[in-house]
């Protein structure tokens, strides 16, 4: 067994001794919520420092980290963005095509907003009972769990407006969509007193955990596989329609949109950075250990990206909407030891 890991790990090696000299550009791919942040220092790093501009791409955090899984070797992806941490079984993937060594980077923090047209109906406060009301299958209903009847969203708050029922989701590809799921429908149908309703009506607790995130497929609530951009299309093209966008995205279309509070919290840096404002996330990116020292740049890259200057409370990143990570520092000495993951 030791001899074919050696054997392997010298062909990873020779792949990429012989075609580093292809590539010395860092390449990176992912999240769609990271990429403006990526795009910012992949341009500074480029004008800061003698290696080149490193070629950010987007594709979402699942097909981002899908490439990034794929193997060791210059014709593979250097760094994944992800708006959620890797998951266990993205870990194994990895594993099985040589990829053993991962380093784990959190940039900061982002806020997930319900957005709607600027001079569209009045959607200025939303509960996660709302937001879970409005769009799973089942719902509680004078104590009763039943299939959800709503067509409007006054229909279950006389204080929303009596429109007709339409929002655009992260697709299940995006990361965005698990914090979606996780602390909007899931903590909606917990509150509501569906999630116990679902375990009392015989449903193991596991089972009602996976039914609390469930959304209808009727067309009330649509997947937007692509970016934000075209969540913004779709509420251009819906005035009755709310779209769900990471805070950054927001902060720079507020002509186009306006922001609802999130159970009476609004969303902003401050409220995201004390935790106040119950819908943020971690944003990450993945950098492949082996790949440093065969990639130009590739770790210079990372300790780039996370330095004070630009991901500080005071730097770009945070102008542009990150929430610095009060936790920085430890990122930092982390990137500078390469320390892995333990799987």
């Amino acid at each position: 067994m030791s001899v074919k890991l050696t054997a392997s790990a010298l062909a990873i090696a020779a792949v990429a001794a012989t075609s580093a000299a292809a590539r010395d550009q860092v390449q990176v791919a992912g999240s769609s919520t990271v990429l403006p942040y990526a795009s910012i220092v992949a341009e500074a790093f480029g004008e800061n420092t003698d290696f080149p501009t490193p070629v950010v791409e987007s594709g979402g955090s699942s097909a981002g980290l899908k490439r990034f899984c794929q193997g060791v070797g210059t014709q593979h992806t250097d760094v994944a963005n992800a708006s959620r941490k890797i998951r266990e079984k993205e870990i194994k993937a990895c594993a099985e095509n040589g990829v053993t060594e991962i380093i784990e980077v959190r940039i900061g923090y982002d806020g997930i907003v319900f957005a709607s047209q600027k001079d569209g109906p009045a959607y200025t406060a939303f509960t996660q009972s709302d937001i879970f009301n409005a769009l799973a299958p089942k719902v509680m209903v004078d104590g009763e769990l039943v299939d959800n009847p709503h067509t409007k969203w006054s229909d279950f708050n006389a204080d929303l407006p009596a429109e007709d029922i339409l929002a655009f989701i992260p697709g299940t590809k995006h990361g965005t969509r698990e914090v979606f799921e996780e602390k909007v429908v899931a903590a909606g149908c917990e509150a509501t007193g569906a999630m116990a309703a679902m375990i009392a009506g015989g449903m193991s607790e596991d089972d009602a955990e996976d039914a609390c995130l469930e959304v209808m497929a009727d067309g009330r609530a649509v997947d937007i596989d692509g970016d934000y951009t075209e969540t913004l299309a779709s509420i251009d093209a819906n005035a009755n329609g709310i779209g769900v966008f990471g805070l950054a995205f927001y902060e720079n279309n507020t002509d186009k949109l306006k922001v609802a509070t999130m159970a009476g919290v609004a969303p902003s840096t401050e409220t995201i950075a004390t935790g106040e404002y119950p819908v943020s996330r971690p944003l990450f990116f993945y950098v492949k250990k082996a790949h440093i020292g065969v990639i130009p740049g590739l770790k210079e890259y990372a300790q780039f990206f996370i330095s004070d200057e630009l991901a500080g409370p005071d730097g770009p990143l945070a102008q542009y909407g990150l929430v610095s990570d009060p936790a920085l520092a430890e990122t930092q000495a982390n990137v500078d030891a390469e320390g892995a993951m333990m799987n």
